[in-house]
């Protein structure tokens, strides 16, 4: 592990690599920061700039973009309610409140520290567990991957114990979402009623920017409220947390950290996942649960701690199988590709520079883009001083641009207004845009993996789910979905009897 350690600093601190680092670090930050800009779209824009470099240092230097830009939107999901990525959607939900009673400092800086040890922690399980982490992680087939998935769905229950029915209802309208567009496995349209558009598929970003984003903005307009919290954000300088604060979240950060890497590890669950079910699994074990979305350290700490933790935890099979455990690692794998890198098991024994650099390269990001993002923080939150009435339009405006810069599509706008304004729908009658989003997100991911498992056992549902890791999970997941509803119902059995 030292050798590992040593050989990575020779490589990362060496002055032209380290000023590679840094900038990496920064565009990473910036990029997480602009609406729709998800941490994948953030390595492929800074993919071009690879090129020139070494393979060592290439790689480096993407991983810096990558653990930095998950960072970057946690300072929008908490300003203005913008999840820069689409891991950052879980800080929204306590971070947001949190900057309207005036206390974004605090939130950005809960927000900035709990990213640095997630990320950190994730990086020493990567250098010390790569090879035995991924080769329990080949053992995941289509079945545990469901099992993996629908664990993050069973969370649906606990988003809003208040009103589980319409949360539940939330979350199969988000499934129902997932399902149109293209059939995964037999490529016929489905749920597109002729529409051309539709038949790609409902895109997650300018869903997930309108539902949060666009449905605020229509609240302000409709019924304005008193910004009395974010005029106190004027000049908002970010506070980090006090010992006795940090102390009061230490288990909470290390079940976070855990819990995010091992996700990370798992191909195509990712750092989204991680967020929501980190979040979730604290609210439901949490003393005080009622606090949670109402602007609770807690919350924010659990979400950012998770989310990047699962950075390290993604690059764990890219460096040890070949396998990318994500999109932002997919990436980095064509880029080394052009270099003429054969990525494999191989790798790190014939070629352990590679581990080396990217275990440094988190080690210093992780540290670096706190200092940066709380400098990019003081930029966009001299905005909350622009008055409601422009910026407002403002907020719609940069929607507009991350959601039309996915695709350079004008129908994700479109899509973005219309999500925006069924958003706020929802908001009025009491149903969840969060929850919606969970089973937006999820859903391509559970129903490719069953469809996948049922078909490999020929039709055998059974069979398909009682393998060892397989069964255990899903046990799991019926008591986190069933103990909300059959404490609901005690709850109210004991008011009567009182």
């Amino acid at each position: 592990m030292s050798g590992v350690l040593m050989n990575g600093f020779q490589i990362i601190l060496r002055p032209e690599t380290f000023l590679l680092i840094f900038c990496g670090t920064v565009l990473g930050v910036v990029f997480g920061a602009m609406p729709g800009v998800s941490a994948s779209m953030a390595v492929a824009l800074a993919l071009p700039f690879s090129y020139a470099m070494e393979p060592v240092i290439a790689i480096a230097f993407l991983t810096s973009v990558y653990c930095s830009s998950i960072t970057g939107g946690g300072v929008t999901a908490i300003l203005f309610k913008i999840p820069g990525t689409p891991a950052n959607a879980p800080t929204t939900f306590d971070g947001y409140p949190m900057a309207q009673r005036g206390e974004a400092g605090r939130a950005l800086g809960i927000s900035l520290v709990c990213s640095a040890l997630g990320g950190l922690f994730s990086a020493f399980a990567m250098g010390l567990l790569a090879p035995q982490l991924s080769a329990v992680a080949l053992k995941f087939g289509p079945g545990e991957l469901f099992a993996v998935s629908f664990l993050g769905l069973s969370v649906l229950s606990c988003l809003d114990s208040g009103n589980i029915v319409k949360t539940l209802i939330s979350g199969l309208i988000g499934l129902w979402m997932a399902c149109i567009g293209m059939d995964p496995l037999l490529g016929i349209p489905r749920f597109t009623w002729g529409n051309d558009t539709l038949v790609s598929g409902i895109e997650m970003i300018p869903v997930m920017i309108g539902m949060f984003a666009v449905t605020e903005v229509v609240k302000q307009t409709v019924k304005p409220r008193e910004m009395d919290g974010l005029d106190n954000n004027k000049g908002v300088k970010t506070r980090i947390p006090s010992v006795s604060e940090f102390f009061r979240m230490k288990w909470i950060i290390l079940r976070s950290s855990v819990a995010g890497t091992l996700v990370g590890i798992l191909p195509g669950a990712g750092a989204t996942i991680a967020s929501f079910l980190c979040y979730t699994t604290e609210k439901k074990i949490s003393k005080h649960p009622e606090q949670f979305g109402t602007g609770c350290a807690d919350g924010i700490a659990a979400a950012e701690t998770s989310n990047n933790a699962a950075t390290g935890g993604s690059m764990v099979p890219l460096l040890a199988l070949g396998i990318p455990g994500g999109n932002a690692a997919a990436i980095m794998m064509s880029a080394l590709a052009l270099q003429g890198v054969q990525m494999g098991p191989l790798l790190v024994r014939t070629q352990p520079d590679f581990l080396s650099s990217v275990f440094s390269s988190m080690i210093v990001t992780n540290i670096l883009m706190v200092v940066i993002a709380i400098w990019v923080a003081k930029i966009f939150a001299r905005i909350l001083s622009v008055p409601y009435s422009f910026l407002g339009p403002a907020i719609i405006m940069l929607a507009a641009i991350g959601s039309y810069a996915l695709k350079n599509s004008t129908g994700d706008i479109i899509l973005m207004a219309a999500a925006g304004i069924f958003g706020y729908m929802l908001s009025r009658q009491g149903f969840s845009a969060a929850a919606l989003i969970l089973g937006l997100v999820l859903g391509n991911m559970c129903e490719s993996n069953l469809r996948r498992a049922v078909k490999m056992t020929n039709g055998n549902v059974l069979e398909a789910f009682t393998s060892p890791i397989t069964t255990p999970i899903l046990l799991v997941c019926v008591v986190l979905f069933i103990y909300p509803l059959v404490k609901a119902v005690l709850i109210s059995k004991e008011e009567r009897i009182s």
